[in-house]
């Protein structure tokens, strides 16, 4: 049991270090969420814009 103890130690400190394919993914995830958020705005405008030609 002490050695299991030991090992996740040892281990767990490794786990938070971020590797390439990590840093990569969050980055593509951070782009993703920003061009959600851009289409969302497009939206808001065209719809903001089909009411202005309607009146």
């Amino acid at each position: 049991m002490a050695l299991f103890a030991t090992a996740m130690f040892v281990a767990l400190p490794g786990c938070e270090k971020e590797g390439p394919a990590e840093r990569a993914g969050k980055a593509v995830d951070k782009t993703v969420d920003q061009a959600g958020e851009k289409i969302e705005q497009a939206g808001k405008d065209i719809q903001d814009a089909a009411k202005d030609a309607t009146k």
